[in-house]
């Protein structure tokens, strides 16, 4: 299908990234695609940043047909940059299938994020470590209400200058372990990229800032007692020299920057065990000293060292609240491959030409 373009004639003035917070300031072009059921998906075009037609009846706002992706693209001098795009739409279908949405064309979805971003590339930044976020969506609009697949669909591409996730260095962050919700269990859609899955997590996070601590860690929805993840990363754990991850069980999100940290290691040789792993466990290796390191994975900032944990009334300071070796390495490792300061794995870095 070709990709039409229809450009805004009012170009809006570019933000101080010194001063941008996250997700607050949009280019002035967005991607949109329709699907119908009689028509599969149908004009995909480029048209000026605006509100979206929706109906009051709209599935998307009853019944939570919705699913979403987060990426970046990196600015090296005159080049701009795409992480493993093909892996964030690979996980939006993967989402779309759980939420019985339409499946589309990734190859098509990925030519179109091209096309946008080059017309937008005035809103790449150049600032060192700041990005341009990209949010790729599809949401339900067919009017009625009934609990049943909508029939129409709308994907939408967004985009959002953002500034470095660290302004002074790695900051190692606190976390406060939920006991008393559940974010997800297996056979539920954990897995997939769902705004219901953030809404439900919306609590823990409050009753977390309340306590002094940025993030919540989920414990699993059965026994209540093994790791899942955080509410916007994936987590690992260095206990006495080896690397642990939580294993993707369906019920915890497949990270794009997790796999990439799991692959990234086992090319330099170094063994990953993706295991249940209790609270526990962890709680047990900080008392006999052997609980060396913990840092979340995620798209806004790909590592973040994680400096106390507060389990019930335990407070577990780790590596005397600085960032580790581990942490620091696979950030430095990461970002250089991002933002094209040296090569990475095969296919992994993606040239927006």
């Amino acid at each position: 299908m070709e990709i039409r373009v229809e450009k805004t004639n009012q170009f809006k003035s570019l933000p101080d990234m010194s001063d941008v917070k996250f997700g607050t300031v949009f280019t002035d072009h967005m991607f949109i695609m329709d699907y119908h059921e009689d028509r599969g998906w149908y004009d995909p075009r480029i048209v000026p940043y605006g509100t979206l037609d929706l109906d009051p009846a709209s599935v998307a706002f009853h019944y939570g047909q919705t699913v979403f992706e987060g990426l970046k693209a990196y600015r090296n001098q005159d080049d701009v940059y795409l992480f493993r795009p093909d892996e964030n739409f690979k996980r939006l279908n993967n989402s779309s299938k759980r939420l019985c949405m339409p499946e589309f064309d990734e190859k098509l979805a990925l030519e179109a994020l091209k096309k946008l971003i080059r017309l937008e590339e005035r809103w790449v930044p150049s600032k060192k470590d700041a990005s341009l976020y990209i949010r790729p969506f599809i949401i339900a609009d067919q009017s009625f209400l009934g609990v049943h697949p909508s029939n129409a669909y709308q994907f939408v591409i967004i985009l959002s200058p953002v500034g470095p996730y660290y302004e002074s260095g790695i900051d190692p962050v606190k976390i406060y372990v939920e006991n008393k919700y559940v974010r997800a269990v297996p056979g539920g859609m954990g897995e997939a990229k769902s705004g219901g899955n953030y809404a439900v997590s919306l609590i823990g996070q409050v009753e977390a800032e309340a306590k002094g601590y940025s993030q919540v860690l989920w414990l699993d929805g059965i026994e209540r007692k093994y790791i899942e993840e955080v509410g916007a990363m994936n987590i690992f754990f260095v206990i006495d020299d080896k690397i642990i991850t939580p294993s993707l069980n369906g019920s915890i999100l497949p990270g794009i920057t997790r796999k990439s940290v799991i692959e990234l290691l086992k090319t330099q040789g170094v063994e990953v065990e993706e295991r249940r792993i209790s609270i526990d466990e962890v709680s047990a290796a900080y008392d006999n000293g052997t609980l060396q390191e913990v840092f979340g994975t995620g798209t806004a900032a790909v590592i973040s060292p994680v400096g106390e944990l507060l389990y019930k009334d335990k407070k577990m300071i780790i590596n005397d609240n600085k960032i580790g070796k581990v942490s620091q390495k696979l950030y430095d490792d990461l970002t250089d491959i991002q933002w094209h300061r040296k090569e990475g794995p095969a296919g992994w870095s993606i040239e927006v030409d």
